[in-house]
């Protein structure tokens, strides 16, 4: 029998085989060790740290993936080996100690230049992903470089080309994609998905292209003389393509027709360039094993999503589900800036939350709330007592239930608080141990009395919320989650990155970190780079870059825990929303499991891991 066969027949998830993660800080008191435990590690693992070759624990680890050293300094060298049945096993990569809570990568920033239009632009490092694009178990980072005469869709203008640039951890430039002059700069243009697609233990990257697109190796796509655009910026005309690139150099594997097409611009609400260029995109376990992509269009009215397979060397088509089609009409007008994904059926495969509606793995609509277009939705088990996840979403348009949450399986409402104008921030995080799972607040008027924090199930906790909406993070030492934002500067909307704890005793914020001279991106929304556990043990990392762009940096906690909870990008929900973070309006991750105070024992991922050939090769040398 086949492994892919084996595999299917214990219908397992595909995932990436990552390195322990091995992050070592100088702190105050000596250093700080973090590293991950694998969704996959039996659980009576245990673990050694070395420091300088000398075992610095007495009795192996098992409460915890963390340790604290007090011996140790900033010229020491720190690797660990797991313990099995009182066996050690390979040691696992040695790393050097960091001076400070953060690792610096150097960036390549591009040149600016003048548009056709005479205005002067220079570039910001903007969003990232990662992935591991060479197979050796270390994430890289994928980032997005921003020209500052980015636009939303709603505003004309010309903008500069978009880039994607390919970092290793130790700052190695990898490679740069130029989008070219016609793939317009901004939030709504450009979602780039970072994924091993195909199962060969190495990431690619797929993205909108067009006409001019320069892949990492120098060749251009299409024909680099053609100019789409029109007097006022926008692209209207001209032929749009899907490419996935090989994430180890840039190179474009395939190319083909971007579907969904424009068509007719009336069709998406306008014919101004506005609603026809709103685009989504997401990665999803369609068929419970593998992942496939999924690339869409359209959420004001018409919406279309089409799901592609990129198997040996060869992109599929799977379906297309379009809201003008017979018997889809309660899903127009229902998406959100952003996506997500998760099993919210309990079948085994992914469905597409894609704002006020479902669509089903089969490209099937499963229900609609027909609740309408919202900036910010939060999906996860957000409500521990209740089988099955639950959806948070505030709404633009002024409604009964303009601040809600709903099964995420059926879609019933299961409360919600009215709005009387557009709600454009909602938040949904354990930060109060005193109540129920996730706690939820929004930006809705006080005018309504719906103002203030909520318990998951709907009880009113206070007046007063936390004056945070933009992102969570799980960063110190216990497991209600921090909030991660910017100190906001009204004149530029950007602002120096922080992370806080809600005091839920006397209701105000507590800055556990201050990131001074980092920036945050997309303005008011304040997002980092990217938000993700990349490092060290189940907590998040966070990216901010620079504030002159020149580099990014990674920033980790050094707080001790002692809880042992497997790496998060071991969870499938977490993982493939690290995927979609840089997708429109940027939100946070939610695992598939309650991660907070009182929480149960985290399910067991049902995941097998990918090692690519390089990993397989070196391995077979070693054991001979």
């Amino acid at each position: 029998m086949s492994i892919d066969k084996q595999v299917q027949a214990s219908e397992l998830r595909q995932m990436e085989r990552l390195n322990r993660g091995l992050v070592a800080v100088k702190v105050e008191t000596g250093v700080y060790i973090g590293w991950r435990l694998f969704g996959t590690d039996p659980e009576e693992i245990s673990f050694n740290v070395y420091r300088d070759d000398m075992k610095v624990n007495q009795t192996p680890i098992t409460a915890s993936t963390n340790f604290l050293d007090n011996n140790g300094n900033s010229n020491s060298f720190y690797y660990i080996c797991a313990v099995l049945n009182g066996v050690e096993q390979l040691p696992s990569e040695k790393v050097n100690v960091w001076d400070t809570n953060y690792l610096e990568l150097p960036l390549k920033k591009p040149e600016g230049g003048i548009s056709p239009d005479g205005i002067s632009y220079i570039y910001s490092a903007n969003d990232a992903s990662v992935g591991d694009v060479d197979g050796d178990g270390e994430y890289e980072i994928i980032l997005k470089w921003d020209p500052s005469n980015s636009h939303d869709n709603a505003h004309k203008g010309y903008t500069g080309n978009v880039y994607l640039d390919a970092y290793k951890l130790n700052g190695t430039h990898l490679w740069r994609i130029d989008l070219g002059k016609n793939i317009r700069a901004g939030a709504h243009y450009t979602q780039f998905l970072v994924y091993d697609l195909d199962g060969d233990g190495i990431a690619e990257i797929a993205c909108k292209t067009a006409d001019g697109t320069v892949d990492g190796q120098g060749k251009i796509i299409g024909n680099p003389d053609s100019d789409y655009r029109n007097s006022e910026g926008f692209i209207l005309d001209g032929p749009e393509y899907l490419t996935i690139f090989d994430g180890a150099t840039g190179k474009e594997l395939i190319t083909t027709d971007y579907d969904p097409p424009r068509g007719k611009g009336a069709d998406w609400g306008d014919d101004e360039g506005n609603r026809v260029d709103r685009f989504l995109a997401c990665v999803a376990y369609l068929d419970g094993v593998r992942p496939s992509l999924v690339m869409c269009r359209g959420y004001y009215t018409r919406a279309v999503l089409t799901a592609y397979n990129w198997r040996d060397g060869e992109l599929t088509k799977l379906w297309r589900f379009d809201s003008l089609e017979p018997g889809n009409e309660g899903y127009s007008g229902q998406g959100n800036h952003s996506v997500s994904v998760a099993d919210v059926d309990d079948d085994g495969k992914d469905e597409i939350i894609y704002g006020s509606c479902v669509i089903d793995h089969n490209g099937q609509g499963l229900y609609t709330t027909g609740l309408g277009h919202g900036d910010a939705i939060h999906v996860g088990n957000l409500i521990p007592s209740r089988p099955g996840l639950e959806i948070f979403q505030v709404h633009e348009i002024p409604q009964e239930n303009g601040t809600e949450i709903h099964d995420a399986k059926t879609g019933e409402i299961l409360w919600g608080i009215p709005s009387v104008e557009d709600v454009g921030r909602g938040m949904a995080a354990d930060i109060d141990p005193r109540y129920e799972g996730a706690e939820v607040w929004s930006s809705t008027d006080w005018k309504t009395g719906g103002a203030g924090l909520y318990s998951s199930t709907g009880e009113k906790i206070s007046d007063t919320n936390p004056q945070s909406f933009n992102f969570a993070i799980w960063w110190d030492g216990d497991l209600l989650r921090e909030l991660l934002d910017h100190e906001y500067d009204v004149e530029t909307g950007i602002g120096v990155g922080k992370i806080d704890k809600w005091d839920y005793q006397n209701g105000q914020l507590i800055n556990l970190l201050t990131a001074d001279g980092t920036r945050s991106n997309n303005g008011t929304k304040g997002n980092p780079c990217l938000q993700a556990d990349i490092l060290g043990d189940w907590r998040e990392e966070v990216i901010w870059r620079t504030d002159d762009s020149t580099a990014l940096r990674i920033y980790t906690t050094t707080d001790i825990t002692d809880h042992r909870i497997y790496t998060l990008m071991h969870d499938p929900n977490y993982r493939l929303a690290i995927a979609w973070q840089n997708v429109a309006y940027n939100q946070p991750p939610h695992p598939g499991f309650f991660l907070g105070h009182n929480m149960e024992k985290p399910p067991t991922p049902k995941i097998y891991e990918v090692k690519s050939e390089s990993e397989t090769k070196k391995q077979e040398q070693h054991s001979n």
